[in-house]
């Protein structure tokens, strides 16, 4: 896992992220996947050259995508955004339960789940609904 800066973001629209992947293959094709936010982040350069945006999945942190840069979109109401470019490899991670919130925040890298190995595609250690309860009392 980098020690860069990163951002954390609920996957909106996705249950699981197998919903990620395919949503953003038929949007992009083959190539970077981006998510375009109102706000740029003032911390950019630390999150550049190792940061990842992790994604929460209905109240847990189950993947990340590294930040490959930044870059200026006009939206259609003329205002401009943020695009957070994003590598096309979706990393899952360990399970880490996460409150919901607005918008994107920073996420440190000591506060950030561990990779999960490649030949695992999720987290078996507890049940969804027991972390989330855990999470709610504030032991996880």
């Amino acid at each position: 896992m980098s020690e860069k800066l990163n951002m954390i973001k609920l996957c909106v629209g996705a249950e699981k992220v197998e919903d990620l992947i395919l949503w953003q293959a038929a949007r992009y094709g083959d190539g970077p996947a981006c998510h375009v936010t109102r706000m740029w982040p003032k911390r950019s350069a630390e999150i550049l050259g190792g940061g990842s945006l992790y994604w929460v999945f209905k109240g847990l942190v189950l993947a990340r995508q590294e930040i490959t840069g930044f870059e200026e979109r006009l939206g259609a109401d003329g205002i401009q955004r943020c695009a957070i470019i994003l590598d096309r490899e979706v990393v899952r991670t360990e399970a880490l339960p996460r409150r919901p919130f607005q918008g994107w925040r920073y996420f440190k890298p000591e506060d950030a789940p561990r990779d999960l190995p490649r030949t695992r595609s999720r987290e078996e250690s507890l049940p969804r609904d027991l972390l989330s309860a855990l999470s709610e009392l504030g032991l996880r």
